[in-house]
């Protein structure tokens, strides 16, 4: 990706005013991090907070020392940036009132409007995908070229999709390579301010960090080292969050930890900008339309709508593409009204006998086996034609896998001989 596809940065505050934030709710931020962590320099604090020390936190630390909650004790180099700073008692009993409201200690959030429009503003509505693009993403897989050319505008739309069709013929390894291959890198805050109220957006588990570039590396995504900017923002590719059978409805709203007394965004929230996998879906704990049910009006309007434990609702985007995978009938799932919402309904259908053909060379090539035309035909007609069985995708690895393991277990040299294909096969296959 050039420089040119690169999301805008979000410009660094020179004040405290543009942070979005109150002087005092950024003093309190500062006391928290100076009670939990202990005495620490001017410009570790800042980089604590991700905000620039002049003019934004240093004004913080004079609120503290005017209301004595915190002291200096002298410097390690130039500058106020080296001054060292501690917590008085006063300070630690005032630390203690505020860490029983919350215990965020860490990036210092961005207001919630900021946010909505940050997400606007990289939306992933209007990425476009071409071809070419979306086969290399794909070329891990053979995939029908009649899916192939229902994925593309499914994509470029934004719109949800429903992916269906029998157990084992890829639908969430094709949701994964869909969600990898929209273009661009977006950015996420850390936390967001809600009146007070912080909700944790970024994910190390989920969101992968764009490393920064060297000057002159303009053809690699990323922010050039030691450029200026806001840095409660994590410059991240857009994000893939798959969710399966253990999603519940808990899931999709805020989720308020009692003991730290801060919010974790919901899956939906932290894929904003990116792809939004349910998985097996129908195989949740939650009833599929209770589920759909919960979004039938964000995949309409796409805006959520978050209870905080007050009881106050706020409005955030809701901007993933949502892609819901399941091997059961949509029509038994679902009922039309939200099917209607659900613009896409692709059918991952089963290989054709030459696909199955070319994901069998493909699996035997990873493995260095010698591919045979002659056990193909072997294993075609003796299980498949003849126990009237169709083939799956997953069919050829497992199968040579199964081989694998049993050629070891014998101590000879995997090969792809009748006798250890009938062998993988018939603990492979059940007989009815």
């Amino acid at each position: 990706m050039d420089r040119s596809s690169a999301p805008s940065l979000p410009p660094e505050p020179r004040t405290i005013e543009e942070t979005g934030l109150t002087l005092t709710f950024l003093a309190d931020l500062t006391l928290k991090t100076m009670y939990a962590l202990g005495s620490l320099k001017g410009h570790e604090i800042a980089g604590t907070l991700h905000l620039p020390f002049v003019h934004v936190v240093e004004q913080a630390l004079d609120h503290l020392r005017h209301e004595h909650l915190s002291e200096v004790r002298g410097a390690t180099g130039f500058g106020e940036s080296s001054y060292q700073y501690v917590i008085s008692e006063e300070g630690r009993a005032h630390a203690r009132e505020l860490m029983e409201q919350n215990q965020y200690i860490g990036p210092a959030p961005v207001p919630l409007q900021t946010y909505i429009e940050k997400v606007h503003a990289q939306s992933v509505a209007g990425q476009m995908i071409t071809r070419d693009v979306l086969k290399r993403a794909l070329a891990h897989l053979v995939v029908n070229g009649a899916v192939l050319n229902q994925l593309g505008p499914a994509i470029n739309s934004g719109k949800a999709v429903f992916l269906f069709g029998n157990p084992g013929n890829g639908k969430t390894t094709i949701a994964e390579a869909i969600g990898a291959a929209v273009p661009g890198t977006i950015f996420v805050p850390y936390a967001i301010n809600v009146s007070g109220h912080i909700i944790k957006v970024f994910d190390a588990l989920h969101h992968r960090v764009v490393p920064e570039k060297a000057d002159g590396a303009d053809a690699q995504p990323g922010v050039l080292q030691g450029e200026r900017y806001d840095r409660r923002w994590a410059h991240i590719y857009r994000p893939l969050i798959a969710a399966g059978g253990e999603l519940v409805l808990e899931n999709l709203d805020l989720i308020f930890d009692p003991a730290m007394k801060y919010y974790e965004a919901p899956f939906q929230m932290k894929a904003n900008g990116g792809t939004f996998l349910v998985d097996d879906f129908g195989r949740q704990q939650a009833r599929p339309r209770d589920l759909l049910n919960r979004w039938i009006v964000p995949l309409e309007k796409r805006v959520d709508y978050l209870t905080l434990t007050t009881g106050h609702k706020i409005d955030v985007p809701f901007d993933a593409l949502i892609i819901f995978a399941t091997n059961l009938n949509p029509a038994e799932l679902v009922d039309e009204a939200f099917l209607r919402r659900i613009r896409y309904k692709i059918h991952v259908i089963d290989p054709t006998w030459e696909e199955f053909r070319e994901i069998f060379m493909r699996e035997t090539a990873k493995r260095n086996l010698k591919y045979s035309e002659e056990v193909m035909r072997h294993i075609v007609m003796e299980y498949y034609i003849k126990p009237k069985r169709r083939p799956r995708a997953v069919h050829p690895r497992d199968i040579l896998d199964e081989l694998t393991n049993i050629a070891r277990f014998n101590g000879v040299i995997p090969t792809l001989s009748k006798e250890l294909v009938d062998l993988a096969c018939q603990t492979y296959f059940l007989k009815m």
